[in-house]
């Protein structure tokens, strides 16, 4: 198939361009960076220099294309956002949600697009009440914090303008916390080298619940949902949901550096805001049922704990 990757050199479309090449399909990557057009030629991909918030150049893009199917990948995300700013933080990424999707949309109407895959987001935008781990079916918070209104009434709108889409068999991914290649959680990454350095701490009890996926894995679940599966909501995460007070201790294990320092959550609110700290204590993981039973998909690194220690070293498990 014809297949326009939209964001193709962020941490997903670097993933996802190589995989969908050794399936046989045919790649069409944007990026905004010349720069990078050389780096998708490298992954067989055919590069298209596009600004995903310029309507004319994504209108012309897509129909100089005419790709069967459509993956919106297009973010603007920092390593490691400040998360007390955390709307400032997202601005430029909610706006590809919501005005880049509108015109990838529009345009893929015009050329017939058989099918639309988008970028969403699963964790903290879950419901901060009742159970710990919650699937697609359940709803999503209610009264964020303050700091993350904007960013979750963006993936809101996403998610509903393209399930609306019907006649593209739409299909929204909620992905987990990335680790791999690319990603905050690798060897060269902002979050590995502040546990390094013992710079972030578990908040209160840490008793939020993270729910993360390998960087292959989402390229993996994204390749299948291009090649069939029913339109929906998907959570792409592993088998292993786990609460801060779990997976940060364990990840400083791995590395070999000393075990993460407690800090009570008024102060940590002065440092991280309200954000950090409902993501450190009050927010809750995902279930991954749906994406194994409908999109016929199991993650090969089913618990972060072989993925951290595979990617980063350190000592086996015990």
């Amino acid at each position: 198939m014809r297949v326009l990757v939209a964001g193709a050199t962020g941490a997903v479309g670097r993933a996802l361009v190589p995989v969908l090449r050794r399936r046989g399909h045919e790649v069409f990557g944007t990026t905004r960076s010349p720069g990078n057009a050389q780096d998708l030629l490298a992954m067989e991909a055919q590069p298209v220099i596009m600004d995903g918030l310029n309507r004319t150049e994504v209108l012309e893009t897509v129909r100089e294309v005419e790709p069967e199917v459509i993956v919106h990948q297009m973010t603007s995300l920092a390593n490691a956002p400040d998360l007390k700013h955390f709307d400032r933080e997202f601005a430029l990424t909610n706006r590809l949600r919501t005005e880049g999707a509108d015109y990838l949309i529009a345009a893929a109407r015009q050329v017939g697009t058989a099918r639309l895959i988008v970028q969403s987001y699963t964790g903290w935008p879950n419901a901060r009440e009742g159970e710990a781990i919650k699937s697609e079916s359940d709803p999503l918070d209610a009264t964020p914090p303050r700091e993350m209104t904007r960013t979750l009434e963006s993936i809101r709108e996403l998610e509903s303008k393209v399930l609306a889409v019907g006649e593209m068999a739409p299909v929204v991914l909620r992905y987990g916390a990335f680790y791999g290649p690319g990603t905050p959680f690798s060897s060269d990454g902002d979050v590995v080298g502040m546990v390094r350095q013992r710079k972030l701490p578990v908040v209160g009890g840490g008793g939020g619940v993270w729910s993360f996926v390998h960087i292959d894995d989402v390229a993996a679940a994204t390749a299948l949902a291009v090649e069939g599966g029913p339109s929906g909501l998907y959570n792409i995460v592993d088998d292993d949901p786990a609460p801060v007070s779990v997976w940060l201790p364990e990840l400083a294990r791995i590395l070999e550096a000393k075990p993460p320092i407690h800090v009570p959550a008024w102060i940590a609110r002065f440092l991280i805001g309200e954000p950090g700290v409902s993501m450190m204590t009050r927010i809750r993981g995902s279930s991954n049922d749906k994406a194994k039973r409908l999109l016929r998909w199991t993650p090969v690194c089913g618990s972060w704990r072989e993925g951290f220690r595979r990617e980063l070293g350190g000592p086996p498990a015990a």
